[in-house]
């Protein structure tokens, strides 16, 4: 098994249930990491081979500037984004933290995380 991650990939958006976060904005982490069963010898050099972390980059860019109400939306497109690109991917998981979210005191983030599992998706769990 593989796994390829990003962590810490920062993106300022406007993601938020509230008007006033929509218009604002706020900065968000995204972590990605993914699992698949190696079908290649990587001493063949060819990122072919392996899932693009550049291309996991792109996913969640182009997710995070698609305004939503729920940063688990968000966490899904990623998701989705990156099992129609990679669908011998085994092992997805998303975690986006929100920065001060608002809610009347201090807070550092708010946290949504989401996984998929092929398997499971497969057996309808």
């Amino acid at each position: 098994m593989v796994k390829v991650a990003l962590q810490g990939a920062e993106f300022f958006a406007y993601h938020g249930f509230y008007p006033q976060e929509q218009l604002l904005g706020t900065r968000f982490v995204v972590d990605i990491e993914v699992v698949f069963e190696n079908a290649y010898d990587f001493n063949d050099d060819k990122i072919a081979n392996t899932v693009n972390y550049e291309e996991l980059y792109l996913i969640a860019k182009t997710e995070m500037h698609h305004t939503r109400k729920l940063i688990e939306t968000v966490a899904q497109g990623i998701i989705d984004g990156i099992t129609d690109k990679y669908d011998y991917v085994k092992i997805a998981s998303v975690t986006i933290k929100k920065a001060h979210p608002a809610l009347g005191g201090p807070v550092q983030n708010s946290v949504v995380s989401i996984s998929y599992n092929k398997d499971k998706a497969k057996n309808g769990l």
